[in-house]
């Protein structure tokens, strides 16, 4: 079995992806997408269970982590991105992980070559408008009219204080206790670098072309209905409880854990989310060998 494995690869426009690779490269590839402050790192408890079935794949999205900045900041622009790092390590068939500003990464890589989705893992995700409680109408002001006003109120997150709450914000106090403040204090240290708060200010704008974009996605989800597996924070400050419901109607036979958890589950449940994962990715190539995959997905229609 290949260890967990620190790499780096230089795109054809010159810049550099970070990513963990671990696992046999014959097997399945699962591709892990972290969000917001996050890098690579917030699989660091699941790579190594993970990786005994299937090839795993963590990337640093652009200007996140030790990645560099792309000269042109977007969510699709991220998308061709990780597709030009899964092409130029041969990866075809693929588990594809959605949380936070990695789900528009991953559904644009999803939806772009949907014969090539084996799964999908969801993890505190948008993909309705649901998601989208209270806390997002300063955001969604700004998308409205992007004025320097507007775009002052959608940012206030973007400070030391609003990078803690990623990790505690809603979370029972004896479950943030368990979450030490070096790993938000690390997100903390990478955003003051050069150019990564204008990463951020840049995402906050174009995530509303991502929610512009629900009604393909739902239509992708209708369409294809791909095995899925949910496991969501249900403590989530951000993300609003009732997209669980959202994601359940678009995909009758996903299976669903909602765990005593915040937004970044991970950080508190990674053992309980491992196994999930990892008995998710087993009984679905099983499934496949079988000649059972498309059996699965005509009865989600």
């Amino acid at each position: 079995m290949c260890p967990a494995t620190p790499q780096r690869l230089r795109l054809s426009g010159g810049t550099e992806l970070s990513f963990i690779r671990a696992g046999e490269t014959s097997r399945p590839a699962v591709l892990l997408l972290h969000g917001f402050p996050n890098s690579s790192r917030m699989f660091r408890e699941v790579i190594p269970q993970l990786s005994q079935i299937a090839h795993v794949i963590a990337p640093d999205l652009p200007g996140f982590g030790q990645s560099d900045v792309l000269p042109r900041v977007s969510f699709s622009d991220f998308g061709e991105a990780i597709r030009e790092l899964l092409d130029r390590l041969e990866v075809g068939p693929r588990y594809v992980y959605l949380h936070d500003f990695g789900a528009p990464v991953g559904l644009h890589i999803a939806m772009n070559a949907p014969e090539q989705v084996l799964g999908l893992i969801i993890q505190n995700a948008n993909a309705h408008r649901t998601g989208l409680g209270p806390e997002w109408a300063a955001t969604q002001a700004f998308w409205a009219d992007p004025s320097p006003e507007n775009e002052a109120a959608a940012t206030t997150h973007l400070t030391f204080e609003g990078t803690r709450d990623q990790y505690v914000a809603g979370v029972p106090r004896d479950v943030a206790a368990r979450i030490p403040a070096e790993y938000w204090e690390e997100d903390w240290r990478i955003m003051c670098l050069p150019g990564r708060t204008e990463v951020q200010r840049a995402l906050v704008a174009d995530y509303g072309n991502h929610v512009a974009r629900f009604d393909a996605i739902a239509e992708y989800l209708a369409r294809r209905q791909p095995p899925s597996l949910m496991v969501w924070g249900r403590h989530d400050a951000f993300f609003d409880l009732a997209e669980v419901l959202s994601w359940m109607r678009a995909l009758p036979r996903m299976e669903t854990h909602v765990l005593d958890a915040g937004h970044l589950l991970f950080e508190t449940h990674a053992a309980e989310a491992a196994a999930l994962i990892f008995d998710f990715i087993r009984r679905t190539n099983q499934q496949r060998e079988c000649g059972e995959y498309d059996r699965y997905r005509q009865d989600g229609r």
